[in-house]
């Protein structure tokens, strides 16, 4: 089940996320910063325990990123992040999003999705409030990727 992320949440999408950091695969969020942006979060639960997480959150009016995307490795290969990708897209559409861009070391996955490899400085507002403060700000082997929406609300 795919749904919005509530506060009581943090603490599992808090490991999950430190689970994939110390693997290298994604940067790493404090709890702190989990709370702050729960709202921006969905999870996909199984028997209880969440099992994946991504968040979508808005920079501009209209420009939104899908971050943290996390998906257990026992639940691998089920479809669940392109489900969650879809959900964060269609929450954009709704919010008036025309387009969403994430920053990833699986650029094949967004791809796969409908998304386009792009240069980084097309996103000076990430650049400028997120990326700056990053520890491989100078040596960043992210690779942005972008999603232009055709049915947006703005």
């Amino acid at each position: 089940m795919i749904r919005k992320a509530k506060v009581k949440d943090a603490k599992q999408i808090f490991q999950i996320l430190q689970e994939f950091a110390l693997k290298g695969i994604l940067l790493p969020r404090s709890l702190n910063s989990i709370y702050e942006n729960i709202r921006d979060f969905y999870v996909y639960e199984e028997d209880g325990k969440i099992k994946a997480v991504v968040s979508l959150h808005v920079y501009w009016e209209d420009l939104a990123e899908i971050k943290s995307l996390a998906v257990k490795e026992d639940v691998q290969r089920k479809g669940i992040g392109k489900k969650l990708v879809e959900k964060c897209i269609e929450d954009a559409k709704d919010l008036g999003i025309k387009r969403v861009f994430a920053l990833t070391y699986v650029p094949q996955f967004f791809e796969k999705l409908g998304f386009k490899i792009v240069d980084k400085s097309e996103f000076p507002q990430k650049v400028w409030t997120e990326c700056i403060h990053c520890v491989k700000f100078n040596q960043c082997d992210e690779v942005p990727v972008s999603y232009i929406l055709e049915d947006s609300n703005a």
